[in-house]
């Protein structure tokens, strides 16, 4: 299994009911991605952001089709520009040496293979965890 795990804060500025939309539609990628075995979308009670979201996967080929699917990436190119603090990181029980390499790497395929989605992500003041740009581990 995979926790797909996001935290983020929303710029100043951006108002409410576009916030709310942008939050429903992040609600509703539980009804649009079949690969989802759970989600949930809510406050980041006593965190430094302000809201956070679990995505369950089973395996990685499930998280590359979510990482891909047209709902989640609709989501990011309304969500990503009122962001201006986000981070990712993924838990996993996957014995695989190589799990967060392969991470990485559904990541590098999706920025290079989605080019508009890698420049609202170069647009975020603060984006750092597993689905950053760049190398890891």
């Amino acid at each position: 299994m995979i926790y797909h795990c996001i935290r983020f804060t929303v710029r100043a500025g951006v108002p409410e009911e576009e916030k709310a939309a942008a939050l429903a539609q992040m609600r509703e990628h539980i009804n649009a991605i079949s690969v989802l075995e759970a989600r949930i979308v809510g406050l980041d009670v006593g965190g430094e952001f302000d809201y956070g979201a679990v995505s369950v996967l089973a395996d990685l080929a499930g998280y590359e089709e979510y990482m891909n699917h047209p709902a989640h990436l609709a989501m990011d190119r309304v969500g990503l520009p009122l962001v201006d603090r986000f981070v990712s990181y993924d838990i996993v029980d996957d014995p695989d040496p190589e799990v967060e390499r392969k991470i990485a790497d559904i990541h590098r395929r999706r920025f290079e293979d989605v080019p508009d989605i890698a420049e609202l992500v170069a647009g975020v003041d603060e984006y750092s965890g597993s689905a950053a740009p760049g190398e890891h581990g």
